[in-house]
């Protein structure tokens, strides 16, 4: 498999890549489009950092493409939706860049409590005007953090250190982890308020774009400090500029822009309380080796059918939680394929329960895998685990997971419930039984019928009368088609039975017609695994 590494990133991780024999490496630094679009035809992975735009012509250029790198945290030069919709996984490095990002952010606090960039200036002027820079202190002083991940976190230690107290804003954090990290949970409105030192460490979303504006400094104290080592856009500029100017802002700090390079002729260049950076957070030596191998080693288990680490438009995967999901995974690929063949009606949902101790994994995986067995014999080899959702909106079929506490007779169930736009619904449940965990269908539409599932399948209801097995079986062995396994359910004598042949070869279409024929024989659905 090819990989091409289209952005410069460190020697350790190009040497990483270098050292797998299964990869050949194609190191095509700054490259042109052209270039780039010649070489993508045969690649599996491309490895880019900011400079390299892969947007859907190149997408759409590399039928083998698997996975795309990002050396890095932001993915704005990569298409997602483009890529996701073509089944391509794309990952990116956030935990490489962490430190350096903290420890900038620290550097920013400390040049704004402590005006040195601005002192550093006068004195190389020939000036010695101490009184002029004078500052403040960090200790005692209350710091509000926008966004408590990684990065956010490693600022709160920090600043910890310095005597500050430490607030933070964030919709995803738990009262456990704000006592480890002895930091007071706040909502954004107080740490407005209440505030003397604010640092964003947000994604940039349609959620947080401009989440700082005009009201939101009329909101904070006289004299606040501000700082973004984050993404550009979070703090609206022209209020920024307003807020410096109008003496809200005491000291500011930028390393990132609504839009970069920043504009030679912005007022903010023309702002001596603010200090500016640019875009330096993963700048250090141990930051780029970091990244370097962080995203060579992400693009090695990936390709090579392990675990998926730090994918952001599917779940992440560790090797660990990987192993334990596998059997499950098979599982459930295969339930959804047979539950697509047996659902002939128009569905509109797809309802999947879990059961049993398989609630202690992660389902997300499994979930995945069902939506994709389901479109397997739909869209062919075109479907896999990253873009089956978004197949599944664009076909108007909406998805809805239940995590069951009610008892079964299995250790583990897995439930299927297709739901057609007439009402129909048709259920397949399975399971994995004995020491080789086979998959294996427990139910179907409320009839308990236990089967293997590995190679073609008649389902067939049939009037309770004698005979019936014979007749197929006579039908099939006149045809040369062995039988693998045969299941028969009923509710009580002389009712309807439902009757599941797994066969080790295909029946052709006569086949089909001569057991149709059968007057006992009701309509029957033929459902091929593979």
């Amino acid at each position: 498999m090819k990989v091409l590494v289209a952005d410069k990133i460190s020697t350790i991780g190009v040497n990483f890549l270098k050292k797998q024999s299964n990869l050949e490496i194609i190191e095509a630094y700054g490259s042109s489009r052209e270039k780039i679009l010649e070489l993508v035809p045969q690649v599996s992975a491309i490895i880019v950092r900011s400079d390299t735009k892969i947007d859907a012509a190149v997408i759409q250029a590399s039928p083998l493409l698997k996975v795309i790198g990002r050396a890095g945290v932001g993915v704005d030069n990569i298409d997602v939706a483009v890529a996701t919709a073509n089944g391509v996984i794309v990952a990116n490095t956030p935990s490489g860049n962490t430190i350096a990002t903290a420890e900038l952010t620290l550097t920013h606090l400390l040049c704004g409590t402590r005006p040195i960039a601005q002192a550093n200036a006068s004195v190389k002027a020939g000036n010695w005007n101490r009184k002029h820079f004078s500052g403040s202190e960090l200790n005692k002083k209350t710091l509000g953090i926008l966004g408590l991940g990684r990065i956010g976190a490693e600022v709160a230690k920090r600043a910890k250190a310095f005597g500050m107290e430490v607030w933070s804003y964030d919709p995803y954090l738990t009262e456990e982890r704000a006592k480890t990290l002895d930091i007071i949970p706040k909502s954004l409105d107080e740490i407005f308020a209440g505030s003397d030192y604010i640092t964003v460490h947000m994604p940039l979303l349609e959620s947080t774009h401009h989440i700082i504006d005009e009201e939101a400094f009329s909101k904070m104290k006289d004299g606040v400090r501000i700082f973004n080592c984050a993404r550009g856009g979070i703090i609206k500029e022209s209020a920024l500029i307003e807020a410096i100017q109008s003496g809200k802002v005491a000291a500011a700090g930028l390393d990132v822009y609504e839009k970069e390079p920043i504009d030679p002729n912005s007022p903010l260049l023309k702002l001596d309380q603010l200090v500016q950076t640019p875009h330096l957070g993963a700048s250090t030596k141990e930051a780029q080796e970091s990244v370097g191998l962080e995203v060579a080693e992400v693009i090695t288990e990936i390709l090579s059918g392990g675990a998926i680490r730090n994918a952001i438009n599917m779940p992440s995967v560790d090797q660990a939680t990987l192993e334990a999901l596998a059997p499950f995974m098979e599982l459930c690929t295969i339930l959804g394929t047979v539950v697509q063949q047996l659902a002939l009606e128009k569905v509109i949902k797809l309802e999947i329960i879990y059961r049993g101790q398989i609630l202690d994994l992660d389902t997300t995986p499994l979930s995945r895998a069902i939506q994709k067995g389901y479109l397997r014999k739909i869209c062919g080899n075109e479907v896999n685990d990253v873009n089956a959702p978004q197949i599944f909106k664009t076909h108007g079929i909406e998805v809805s997971v239940i995590q069951s506490s009610e008892k079964s007779d299995y250790t583990d169930l897995v439930e299927i419930n297709a739901i057609a736009l007439n009402g129909k619904t048709t259920t397949v449940k399975g399971t994995l039984i004995g020491n080789h965990q086979e998959p294996r269908i427990v139910a179907i539409n409320g009839r308990d019928i236990e089967s293997s599932i590995r190679n073609t399948l008649l389902v067939f209801e049939n009037d309770d009368s004698p005979g019936i097995v014979g007749f197929v079986g006579t039908v099939l062995g006149r045809n040369k088609i062995n039988i693998a396994n045969m299941s028969l359910s009923r509710q009580k004598i002389g009712t309807l039975a439902l009757n599941l042949v797994e066969l080790d070869s295909l029946p052709s279409s006569e086949v089909i017609a001569e057991l149709q024929h059968h007057k006992s024989i009701k309509e029957i659905k033929l459902v091929q695994i593979k």
